[in-house]
């Protein structure tokens, strides 16, 4: 069973890490906009190194992130940015010390596969989230640092509907309701780790999607990957965030082609992503999916106060 994580105190310490790509990172901005919201922000040694398309060695972004954990100072563990490099960690991972550590984690796109690792081998709750680079430092629109935070502190309890910018209607694909822990993220990475140990366990979840840069016929080819190895067949429902760069017609129609003998409940066009707003989701908390209404509704308490 899934289980909740500490909530972020509004005075605390926040880590972060590059376990992925590498990005340049204005570090008196990064402090001044983080002391703006009432956190310190601690900086570990591989957010500063560069190996090719990767911040840092293996073993850099791998010592950054269990120091993360380990580390009783640090209430929440943001992500630099994603790209390139997070599958490459994940059989060094130290499960042992990552559940002894419970906290916040934070990000999407390569990140995904982190947040399957963990949900599988550790059970609690982590954060399909902005990444501190490009979103938060990157002044996306305000629903993006406040679904963020309001997540993270604990202020949403069960029973509570997740909000949505009324400003980007959603399109029901196909009816229904459907309860199930929350699980997914990039679809691409979704893929890449199927077959592996650290592959996503679909059996009655509602499967969370996103992707950019991909052209549609990649989605496609995508959706038939997870559709044959039989994951597609274990879902309960399907929220699909951004697609970035596709248009919402022609992804519509595939999704319709896709999902319509399944006969479950799929809701398209949640901001969750590679988009701006850029909304936070709970990855393996258990939520009801009502894709008429088109809302999502928690069912247990995200966070819980320590």
């Amino acid at each position: 069973m899934t289980a909740a994580v500490p909530a972020l105190r509004l005075e605390g310490t926040i880590g972060l890490i590059a376990p992925a790509g590498p990005a340049a990172l204005d570090v008196e901005k990064a402090g001044q906009w983080m002391r703006a919201r009432g956190y310190e922000l601690r900086i570990f040694p591989g957010v500063y190194e560069r190996d090719g398309y990767l911040a840092g060695s293996d073993d850099v972004r791998l010592r950054d992130l269990h120091a993360a954990f380990a580390d009783p100072e640090i209430d929440a563990i943001f992500c630099l940015r994603g790209g390139y490099g997070s599958p490459r960690l994940l059989d060094r991972l130290d499960f042992d010390l990552i559940r002894a550590n419970p906290k916040p984690f934070v990000g999407y796109s390569d990140i995904t596969a982190l947040h399957l690792a963990i949900n599988r081998y550790v059970g609690f709750v982590t954060f399909h989230g902005p990444m501190f680079n490009a979103d938060l430092l990157g002044d996306k629109q305000q629903p993006t640092e406040s679904s963020l935070f309001s997540m993270l502190r604990g202020q949403l309890s069960t029973g509570s509907v997740l909000a949505h910018p009324v400003a980007y209607p959603l399109t029901t694909i196909e009816p229904g309701i459907a309860c199930g822990r929350l699980l997914g993220g990039n679809l691409s990475m979704i893929a890449a780790v199927m077959g592996t140990p650290y592959d996503i366990d679909a059996e009655g979840i509602i499967l969370f999607i996103e992707d950019v840069n991909e052209p549609i016929y990649r989605i496609d080819r995508l959706l038939t990957h997870l559709r044959l190895a039989g994951k597609l067949a274990q879902v309960a429902g399907v929220l699909v965030g951004d697609v970035a760069g596709v248009d919402n017609a022609v992804l519509e129609r595939l999704l319709k082609q896709t999902f319509e003998p399944l006969r479950i409940p799929v809701l398209c066009g949640w901001r969750s992503g590679h988009c701006d707003p850029n909304l936070t989701l709970p990855m393996g908390a258990r939520v009801r999916l009502d894709a008429g209404e088109q809302r999502v509704v928690l069912e247990q308490d995200v966070v819980f106060k320590p």
